[in-house]
């Protein structure tokens, strides 16, 4: 179980602070399947950063089954089972695609078979190096198989959607229930998009750094879908507008 108990996160802007996180107290279960949503810039990615260690809270604490992770490093984290996919994932010149599925889990076998299950053809990319040769969409394909090969405890993806055609879209929904199924680990996944929205346990709408709501997808999703004609549609463009009903 995570815990996360009165978090507030500030970036330093050109006129002061800016708070981009206010007083944030979520707890994670076990085995559960989350989703966060809500606007562009409300706050959404600076939350899984938060977990992951990226950056460090301006205040409050992080709990991970009862012990203090607030202070700990990326790398500790990791240790403990926390994993992260960027929105905007980074490249690695001299590791190829098949050494880095290695490097990450080398208990799991070489991981090639989750390079299928985001799109990817193994015989392909294995020996390719993580460098600028790579498409966008591909790095972010390669992070996402790196991710689950790793059989991790908590899994945040950040817009996994992002940069990927519809076809291996289709595919990794179908990919995010088996893995979390068969593994029974806890997986938060940040994005607008109904097919993965329809895939939570629970749905976490975040709006101008705080939780605006937070349940059953059977009791927030139908909120969030309703209203105009556009709230799909905005909802996909990450851009709630006061007719969306918010």
């Amino acid at each position: 179980m995570l815990e996360i108990r009165d978090v507030s996160f500030e970036l330093e802007g050109d006129t002061g602070p800016v708070r981009i996180l206010q007083d944030i107290n979520l707890t994670l279960q076990d085995h559960r399947f989350y989703v966060i949503t809500g606007p562009n810039g409300g706050g959404k990615s600076s939350l899984a950063k938060i977990i992951m260690g990226i950056y460090q809270p301006t205040s409050g604490k992080i709990l991970m089954d009862g012990l203090d992770i607030t202070a700990l490093s990326i790398t500790e984290r990791a240790r403990l089972g926390i994993g992260y996919a960027f929105q905007q994932p980074p490249r690695f010149k001299g590791i190829t695609v098949g050494g880095l599925l290695r490097l990450v889990n080398d208990k799991n076998g070489c991981g090639y078979n989750f390079l299928y299950d985001v799109g990817l053809c193994p015989k392909d990319y294995v020996e390719r190096e993580v460098n600028a040769s790579l498409s966008g969409g591909e790095l972010k394909r390669i992070e996402i198989a790196s991710l689950l090969n790793r059989k991790l405890k908590i899994a945040l993806f950040d817009e996994p959607e992002a940069g990927i055609d519809l076809w291996s879209f289709s595919r990794l929904t179908e990919t995010f229930r088996k893995i979390h199924n068969q593994y029974n680990n806890t997986t938060v996944i940040i994005s607008h998009q109904e097919r993965i929205l329809e895939l939570a346990d629970e749905i976490i709408l975040i709006a101008e750094g705080k939780i605006e709501q937070q349940g059953d997808k059977q009791k927030v999703l139908p909120g969030i879908l309703k209203g105009c004609d556009c709230s799909k549609d905005c909802l996909e463009r990450g851009e709630m507008t006061d007719e969306c009903n918010r």
